[in-house]
């Protein structure tokens, strides 16, 4: 059986999928919360920043894959219209349960999926716009998800990545100290699991960095990509405009 990585660990493919359902079954209840404390609330401006790259318009159809909590498909919602379309999905039944519950407390009805972004189940060219945010680097192929992201743009379609990524050499050390010592202490108090925080930790640094991706992303159907570096590389969103 195929061998792939857990954070820092080494394990089969069908391992790592059930390890990652159960960190997200863990957090999902406090994934918001944690999002803003973790990030000191630069989460809200890395995805404003996102959606203004979007730059949607009315009637436009939008793929949120790994959607989680709701809080980028109820932005793209405002953006594409009544005349427009919004597919939220998810791998993880607890966290689309979590962005359900969010859109339908703001009076926003979307079709909401659980569907795995290595086999999408969308036809061909549907979409203007895929996005994922914080999603990519628990792919176990992510070579094979993006390449189903390109098949169900149109031509000309956008991909956004947003996701943790190399952050720039000065801030290395006490990034590395913030990730592995606070990261995992804030988890086991806010949220009663260190390990699934020890676990992200590690898989952002697993996890391609700018330059691997952006070409992980041309040979994957994408033939220009941009790379928008955000707070010194913490984070970095890829454009990828599909072929």
């Amino acid at each position: 059986m195929a061998s792939t990585d857990f954070g820092f660990k080494t394990v089969d493919e069908q391992e790592k999928a059930r390890r990652v359902r159960g960190v997200f079954d863990s957090v999902a209840s406090k994934y918001d919360i944690m999002n803003d404390l973790m990030s000191m609330g630069l989460h809200r401006a890395w995805k404003a920043y996102t959606l203004l790259v979007a730059n949607l318009k009315p009637g436009d159809k939008v793929l949120d894959i790994a959607g989680g909590t709701g809080d980028m498909a109820l932005a793209f919602a405002g953006k594409v219209g009544a005349g427009g379309q919004v597919v939220h999905t998810d791998i993880n039944l607890a966290m689309l349960r979590q962005g359900r519950e969010r859109l339908t407390d703001k009076g926003v009805l979307l079709p909401t999926l659980v569907c795995d972004a290595e086999q999408l189940p969308f036809t061909d060219e549907h979409f203007d716009l895929v996005c994922v945010a914080f999603g990519l680097r628990n792919m176990t192929h992510k070579d094979r998800a993006l390449r189903e992201m390109a098949r169900v743009l149109k031509p000309g379609g956008k991909l956004l990545v947003l996701e943790f990524s190399k952050v720039a050499p000065p801030l290395t050390k006490a990034y590395d100290w913030y990730s592995f010592e606070v990261l995992p202490r804030l988890g086991k108090l806010v949220a009663g699991d260190d390990a699934s925080y020890r676990y992200l930790a590690e898989s952002i640094r697993m996890h391609p960095d700018q330059q691997s991706l952006k070409v992980l992303m041309q040979q994957s159907g994408f033939a220009h990509v941009d790379i928008h570096n955000l707070s010194l590389g913490v984070v970095a969103l890829h454009v990828g405009i599909r072929c």
